[in-house]
């Protein structure tokens, strides 16, 4: 019988619980699924490196046996064919997602037909969450709860207190 390999790709920068949701339920449609962290192309660089979202991704699905991290650089497609990925995995939240994952889709069918791909939603409960929105949102202080997981929170404060400009006390006469 056909091993199915799936690629869930990414910037998971940072990972959010409707990422992690998508990972529990993908792996038991799969019976191999690579959360593959991509280089971010975003302007001003990612939040965090490559490696740190990689070493919170395995700390949270550790315990998912048919689940493996890696990073990857490039081309999907190219990295489908090296890993021998059957399929893709792509969260789609809303209209606006579908619309450009199913150009994706379709210019990565063109590349290599072998490769489907798959879209699943998310819970309801997270049908609103995005990497940018807890960024922004941690950015200025608000509530994460129920947003990312602890460890993924603690990285996230810890990062922004680092990043925050040290205040200067101007002396009142």
């Amino acid at each position: 019988m056909k091993q199915i390999t799936a690629i869930y790709p990414g910037s998971f920068d940072p990972v959010t619980n409707g990422h992690l949701d998508l990972i529990h339920r993908g792996c038991k449609l799969f019976d191999r699924l690579i959360v593959a962290v991509a280089q971010n192309q975003e302007k001003g660089g990612p939040f965090f490196s490559v490696e740190e979202r990689v070493e919170m991704l395995q700390a949270m699905t550790s315990e998912l046996e048919n689940v493996t991290v890696d990073a990857f650089e490039g081309l999907l497609m190219t990295y489908c064919i090296e890993k021998r990925a059957n399929a893709v995995l792509r969260g789609i939240r809303a209209v606006s997602d579908y619309e450009f994952e199913l150009q994706m889709a379709l210019m990565n069918r063109k590349i290599e037909p072998s490769v489907e791909t798959v879209f699943m939603m998310p819970a309801e409960k997270y049908s609103y969450l995005s990497s940018r929105i807890v960024r922004e949102i941690a950015s200025f202080g608000g509530p994460l709860s129920g947003l990312v997981p602890e460890l993924v929170e603690e990285h996230l404060r810890r990062r922004i207190a680092e990043k925050r400009p040290a205040t200067i006390e101007i002396p009142t006469k």
